[in-house]
């Protein structure tokens, strides 16, 4: 018994040891508000993970909406309720991305009124305006956060608060802005791509590579509703984009996502290779009640637990289906461009 004790002592102090040495990072993809979204109460939706948004020094979030206040709205012009913002902090997140095609859905009023949540009530750190990077300070490291967007769905007006479009120019803007202030680190974190293609497209590359040469130190990107594949370019993390984090959507591969985790080592201010959350975003009456994300390999071996086992069935072939893919293994590369290609056909 005393024996036990003192290895599982000498363990707890091996993790305190461990996270007292690193800085982790929680990056979760498009938190998106649907109409059918609206008639269920936003506290369940991260109920399965939010023990790892909470457990991280800094969990990053990608607000895909307006928050204009009544009436509420889902796509194509959202304006979410206050409270699923109000929720994510809650549950554990630390910033919010805005810079995407949403945004500005309800023009300049919804933007100004979106702030002022996030500012005034939330006080909640956010990036993706005026090409500026946002820089936070954690455990004696200071990191730049790089939010832009490939742009906005509805036009967006001179005097409205400015949206960080993407570019090389704008890019070059805020990263020289970073080494300025003396950043440690840079994290770009970009809406851009294809929706629902599972490969990064030929202009995101090329925008990851500029990136990378000015010296961004990991790239995880947003957007196409998909998890899409990942690549390191001069030994910096890609992950071309992570998917949604929660949603209505139900059409294919959709609902597969991911959560990437960055620890970075205080000391040598070295980011590790990133660890990959898949998660599953679950509909009403499939497993509970409500939406909820849920990390699928905790849940292998689980069919009996849903109220539709076929929901399960499919998480798991898309999981598998995906995974390959996005992880670069080449026959499934291979198979999915052949799958495109007849298509187009």
């Amino acid at each position: 018994m005393l024996l036990l004790s003192a290895l599982l002592l000498l363990a707890s102090h091996s993790i305190a040891a461990q996270r007292s040495d690193t800085l982790r990072l929680l990056i979760l993809g498009d938190v998106m508000m649907h109409q059918a979204q609206l008639s269920h109460n936003p506290k369940h939706f991260f109920q399965f993970v939010r023990p790892k948004m909470q457990e991280a020094d800094l969990c990053i979030a990608n607000m895909e909406f307006s928050l204009a206040g009544e009436p509420y709205s889902g796509y194509p012009a959202f304006s979410a309720p206050d409270a699923i913002a109000h929720q994510l902090k809650e549950d554990g997140a630390d910033i919010f991305l805005l810079a995407n095609n949403h945004l500005a859905d309800k023009g300049k009023s919804g933007m100004l009124r979106t702030l002022s949540v996030y500012r005034d009530s939330l006080q909640m750190p956010f990036t993706g305006l005026n090409n500026a990077p946002l820089i936070i300070e954690k455990k004696g490291i200071r990191i730049a956060f790089l939010n832009f967007t490939y742009g906005s769905n509805a036009p967006v007006s001179k005097s409205a608060p400015r949206l960080s479009i993407l570019s090389e120019q704008t890019l070059s803007e805020a990263i020289d802005s970073a080494h300025r202030a003396q950043a440690d680190l840079l994290i770009a974190l970009p809406h851009w791509g294809v929706e629902y293609d599972l490969l990064h497209s030929p202009a995101q590359e090329k925008m990851a590579r500029y990136m990378v040469n000015k010296g961004v130190n990991a790239i995880i990107g947003a957007h196409p509703h998909v998890v899409q594949d990942t690549a390191w370019i001069h030994n910096v993390p890609v992950i071309y984009s992570v998917g949604n984090a929660v949603s209505n959507m139900s059409a294919k591969n959709t609902r597969l996502e991911l959560a990437v985790e960055l620890n970075i080592l205080i000391k040598e201010k070295k980011i590790l290779p990133p660890t990959l959350h898949w998660m599953w975003c679950t509909l009403p009456g499939r497993l509970t009640n409500s939406y909820a994300m849920i990390f699928v390999e905790e849940w292998i071996g689980k069919r009996s637990q849903w109220k539709i086992p076929a929901d399960y069935d499919k998480m798991m072939e898309t999981y598998q289906r995906v995974k390959a893919i996005s992880l670069c293994e080449g026959a499934a590369r291979d198979r999915y461009r052949k799958d495109i290609q007849k298509g187009n056909d």
